[in-house]
């Protein structure tokens, strides 16, 4: 008999997610390594009575919509990288009272970027190539270069490898997490997967409530896609919510125990520094990074530097045995248009620089946050100095927040931005749902943030001249050249609205037919006019 949560989540599933329309899902084989299969969704396409080419999408839906699986909440996601991890020389697996754990043997290098640096190609590496219709050398160039990151913790055997770089598609992060005043496990692991239904290539759990621990290993046994942590968040929790109690041995535990669930990349607020407080303190808003407030009551507290900073080494020498990602939280970002590019800001960037190079030393894959709320006219620079100051790490915005006026559509707001600062190289952005400032996201806003970020990271795409990002673009042209109605429906990202939106046009005018559409009628219409 399945337990009520496995039988909540099932239902979850089976009322709102449904599988995209004709859609399909399909693997295809590497060609290094023929053992990995690199999951794409492929939309039929007609023209008329004739038969078209179907179109192959990058997907980083999971199982979720592949017809061949039946969820299991209790069984998790497929277990995809075991094998691969057993395959590595200089791993070793360690059994724990009630699991067990992968490890680096002692003295051994086991991260992407150190394999990349010996010139190996791993089979997260060609996953990658093959998912991004790029060459795989390109793909061990950039990781080598730290210009790009696959984060992959060796414990998230779940995942299906993505690269997150300027040469490769833009992708998108989605927030999850409960608070001690909402939400549930089955309610977690329900936003992780509808955040991935509609296309969030990375979750950040943000939990800061009970039972932090077994929620992140619900999520984390249920994820195709890597999980993003913040532990500050954890430890602090650990002395119950007393910041000031909070000291590194604590943090350090805090660390281990999420490296051996499986956590890909941590965000870590190290470069807000005692010196740079009172540059903040000159501000608007002053510091509205929660890690960020933290360290800074910390350190006012106890009169000394920031204990991620003095003991950055410790924690490089925990990534480096897991294979994590370091995501170099911006604790000093501007909160409001008033506060963009100061010197707060900028003190902060140049310190994660500094913290890249060290990082790279132990060959940690490492990418940095940014900001925050910044005009159209300053976008600019903050790419041009992280690039310079970060030596060419992956950046990770949230936005840019181009205005400050808009509570309600700030989705909007920070996917202008996004798609600007996309073009000029991010590689990564953070969704922002209308809630932003308000409240807590309903499972609307969050396909709102998604859409809304997937169209700016689209544009972005097409601007840097990717391989394949117009494919989708002239199919949906040659669809509404031919009054193609279900292609140009199924190609788009959210079916469903456009879907209900012609019908409601239809239904409101009357149209039977199929060669107009409502906007100008039958005898104004520009391509019917064009093809007589």
């Amino acid at each position: 008999m399945q337990c009520k949560k496995q039988n909540d989540v099932k239902g979850f599933i089976d009322k709102n997610l449904r599988e995209y329309p004709a859609s399909k899902k399909k693997y295809q084989n590497g060609t290094i390594f023929k053992d990995i299969r690199i999951p794409f969704r492929e939309i039929s396409l007609t023209q008329g009575k004739e038969n078209k080419k179907p179109l192959t999408l990058y997907d980083s839906s999971g199982i979720l919509t592949d017809k061949n699986y039946n969820f299991n909440l209790e069984r998790g996601h497929l277990d995809i990288r075991s094998q691969w991890i057993k395959e590595r020389e200089g791993v070793e697996l360690i059994n724990k009272v009630d699991h067990l754990v992968f490890k680096a043997v002692p003295g051994k290098k086991i991260t992407q970027m150190a394999y990349a640096k010996q010139g190996i190609i791993t089979k997260e590496m060609e996953f990658v190539a093959i998912r991004e219709n790029i060459d795989v050398n390109i793909v061990l160039t950039e990781i080598a270069s730290g210009r790009a990151i696959i984060p992959s913790n060796i414990n998230h055997v779940e995942l299906e490898p993505m690269i997150i770089g300027k040469q490769f598609l833009v992708k998108i992060n989605a927030n999850i997490g409960n608070s001690s005043l909402s939400s549930s496990i089955d309610e977690e692991v329900e936003k992780m997967l509808w955040a991935i239904y509609w296309g969030a290539d990375t979750v950040m759990d943000l939990s800061t409530g009970n039972d932090i621990h077994s929620t992140r290993e619900r999520i984390i046994r249920n994820s195709p896609v890597p999980i993003g942590t913040v532990p500050l968040y954890h430890a602090l929790e650990k002395v119950h919510g007393v910041i000031e109690d909070l000291n590194f041995d604590i943090y350090k535990q805090t660390l281990i125990e999420q490296a051996e669930q499986g956590v890909d990349y941590f965000t870590i607020h190290a470069g807000v520094l005692q010196e740079f407080l009172a540059e903040a303190k000159l501000r608007k808003l002053g510091i509205v990074s929660r890690g960020g407030a933290i360290m800074a009551k910390w350190m006012r507290h106890h009169n000394k530097q920031n204990f991620l900073y003095t003991h950055f080494e410790d924690i490089c020498k925990i990534m480096q045995d897991f294979d994590i990602c370091f995501s170099l939280g911006d604790g000093l970002r501007p909160g409001c248009i008033a506060d963009a590019n100061d010197k707060a800001q900028f003190l902060e960037l140049k310190t994660l620089g500094e913290l890249t190079k060290i990082a790279w030393k132990y060959d940690v894959q490492t990418m940095i946050e940014g900001p925050g709320h910044v005009p159209l006219n300053l976008i600019k620079e903050n790419m041009d100095k992280q690039m310079e100051l970060c030596q060419e790490a992956p950046f990770y915005t949230l936005g840019p927040l181009v205005t400050d006026i808009a509570p309600g559509y700030d989705h909007i707001v920070s996917a202008i931005g996004g798609a600007m600062i996309g073009w000029l190289g991010t590689s990564m952005l953070c969704y922002v749902t209308p809630k932003e400032h308000l409240g807590l996201p309903l499972k609307s806003d969050v396909v709102d943030g998604i859409i809304s970020h997937k169209i700016a990271a689209h544009a972005a795409d097409l601007a840097k001249n990717h391989p394949g990002a117009q494919l989708r673009d002239n199919a949906i042209s040659n669809a509404r050249i031919n009054f193609n109605w279900d292609d140009q429906i199924n190609l788009s990202l959210n079916p469903q609205v456009a879907r209900s939106f012609r019908m409601d046009a239809n239904i409101a005018n009357n149209n039977t037919s199929s060669d107009y559409c409502s906007m100008c009628g039958p005898e104004f219409c520009s391509m019917k006019i064009n093809k007589k």
